[in-house]
């Protein structure tokens, strides 16, 4: 073997990074994982993740949680993951379908959400909370529409140490109404119907997020501050898709009816 071979079989964070940057920035596709070599672990891919972030253009202003899928669990000892949303890829839902891209030869897809608002700041050196405790940093409750989008049309299929390295696959999210007098509410009559193209694909709701969006909200709470990224007043947190993840290709509409909370509609545009 070469030394130029020995090189390139090496995890590389400070070389995946700059070309999923570059292409999420250009709004093209990679053809493969960059570099070759896939994160194992899902510090791996938070170490690509925390490099991308820095090298992004935009303020950091919200964090995605995802499921690790169980197969996956025991493995690399995570339930949840976590991905960046910046301040350009949030838009608040109108009377028309929000328009987000599609990058052709990538991953696009809608994920119904229960969204969390930070009201205030979380400490930064608390990294283990449980759900009552984050309860308390709620500041509003949205329900809306999360763009889950890479260059890499794999992304899911390779597993969560892959999501977790490209921006814990968000590419966006749409706010919708704020759910009043959320404590008032039982988890169980939010619920959350998500269409393509008018066509039901997915059946869900609040309650359909293991332990409830608040339990989410306290993964990450603790997640980040162990980064070293607390989270602040006003940011966001999306919880989890309440219905299930849905491919989506540039020219299909989508709408997510969350019943007596509103809706929020969407469209794919190309890249």
């Amino acid at each position: 073997m070469t030394v130029s071979e020995a090189e390139s079989e090496v995890f590389a964070p400070a070389s995946i990074a700059p070309q999923f940057v570059e292409a999420r920035l250009k709004g093209v596709s990679v053809p493969g994982y960059p570099g070759g070599v896939l994160p194992k672990s899902m510090a791996d891919g938070y170490a690509v993740q925390d490099l991308a972030i820095d090298m992004w253009p935009d303020e950091l202003v919200g964090w995605k949680v995802g499921l690790v899928p169980p197969q996956h669990r025991e493995r690399l000892g995570a339930e949840r993951l976590a991905g960046c949303i910046f301040k350009t890829k949030v838009w608040n839902a109108g009377a028309e379908p929000t328009p987000f891209r599609a990058i052709a030869g990538g991953f696009t897809a809608v994920e119904a959400e229960f969204i969390i608002r930070l009201g205030k700041d979380a400490p930064a050196d608390k990294t283990e909370w449980t759900a009552e405790e984050a309860a308390e940093y709620v500041g509003e409750l949205i329900v809306g529409i999360e763009i889950a989008g890479s260059p890499l049309a794999t992304i899911n299929a390779l597993g969560p140490p892959i999501v977790a390295s490209d921006f814990g696959n968000n590419d966006g999210q749409i706010l919708g109404p704020v759910v009043e007098n959320w404590r008032d509410i039982a988890w169980e009559d939010m619920p959350a119907e998500t269409f393509i193209n008018e066509v039901s694909v997915g059946k869900g709701g609040a309650s359909s997020i293991p332990g409830s969006p608040l339990a989410a909200l306290a993964f990450l709470l603790g997640h980040v501050a162990s980064r070293g990224r607390p989270l602040k007043k006003g940011m966001l947190v999306t919880t989890g898709a309440s219905t299930g993840i849905h491919d989506i290709a540039a020219g299909d509409t989508s709408r997510v009816d969350f019943g007596p909370l509103g809706s929020v509609a969407c469209v794919a545009v190309p890249a």
